[in-house]
């Protein structure tokens, strides 16, 4: 079976999911069942959904993500808990709900045929905003085509010691082409810099680079200088921010949803605000405190309302594209 010219089976691993012969097929999805309306109108949500996938065809040493190859099983089940979203979000057309939908899963997504049909389907449903997700962009690119490209976006990361640098901006040049949305990060490790030096060197300058702070490193002031003269918002990944009791989108108009459909804040918060199949985290939606003394993830801290980060990254939050960034570059219109 094939959607929008796409193989249901792969190259890429998508055929690991084939069930052996006499195997007892996947249960069926269960729908999601009806949510009574919110009164005075629809919410405005933003969703970071990770399900269960955790196999990543890179290795890189600095990612603090889960290394493990999925069973077949395993990823029937991630397939049936993403169909299972998808088909809750096409749900919501008609209730006057918008989406804004960002994927962060533990592995790599996209070298999955249900990832890439999912977002195809996801970018064309009106009452979605946006629909991003975050990738090495090791998979294919020509399913984008697809896509409603005013909506879908990527955030892509390039991990040096993975994939070379040739191979890598081959990738880049052809969303270029395809006219995808997307912005490029790298780890802030020392061993890197001179690699996004060339990227950046080599990269369109509509497209923004961005620099991750490396999990438990401290930079000198000369260190942060290098890694500010390619992202001029590093200042923002170099230290954790205090946060708490400060006031956070998380938990009013931004949740984190996994497999199951539980709803929590965010990813860093493990209290249950409930489940987005039976409605019942919408009673939950309130201005929320953090209670954490610090947030050092950009998918955490971008929501804090005591930063500007929501005015920086104006129209890009979800795939990290700063307000105006993707205008760099092109020719001034004539006057």
């Amino acid at each position: 079976m094939t959607f929008l010219g796409m193989p249901a089976t792969g190259p890429e691993g998508d055929d690991a999911v084939t069930a052996a012969p006499g195997a007892r097929p996947a249960p069926a999805i269960r729908p999601a069942p009806a949510v009574p309306p919110v009164p005075d109108g629809g919410l405005d949500l933003t969703l970071l959904y990770r399900g269960p996938l955790a196999s990543c065809d890179y290795d890189c040493p600095y990612c603090p993500f889960a290394k493990r190859r999925d069973t077949p099983g395993q990823l029937r089940a991630d397939r049936a808990a993403l169909d299972r979203f998808t088909g809750w979000a096409a749900g919501r057309a008609g209730t006057g709900d918008t989406l804004s939908l960002l994927f962060t899963p533990w592995g790599e997504g996209l070298v999955r045929s249900w990832y890439r049909r999912a977002l195809v389907e996801l970018s064309r449903m009106p009452h979605v905003r946006r629909v991003a997700i975050q990738t090495n962009l090791s998979c294919r690119t020509d399913w984008l085509a697809e896509a409603d490209l005013a909506t879908l976006a990527l955030w892509v990361t390039y991990h040096p010691g993975q994939v070379g640098h040739d191979r890598f901006l081959a990738k880049c040049r052809e969303l270029d082409r395809l006219g995808v949305r997307y912005s490029v990060g790298v780890v802030g490790r020392p061993e890197h810099l001179a690699e996004a030096r060339r990227l950046r060197a080599a990269l369109s300058p509509a497209v923004y680079l961005w620099i991750n702070a490396e999990e438990g490193r401290t930079y000198t002031d000369a260190e942060a200088a290098d890694w500010h003269a390619l992202d001029p918002h590093f200042g923002y990944s170099r230290h954790a921010h205090p946060s708490a009791g400060r006031p956070c989108r998380t938990g009013e108009s931004v949740l984190s949803v996994d497999g199951e459909g539980t709803a929590r804040r965010c990813h860093f918060v493990r209290d249950v605000l409930g489940n987005l199949y039976d409605g019942s985290y919408r009673a939950r939606l309130l201005p929320r405190e953090c209670p954490l003394p610090v947030c050092d993830c950009h998918i955490g801290y971008v929501h804090l309302e005591t930063l500007p980060l929501y005015e920086v990254f104006a129209g890009g939050v979800l795939e990290r594209v700063p307000r105006g960034w993707a205008l760099r570059g092109r020719p001034a219109p004539p006057g």
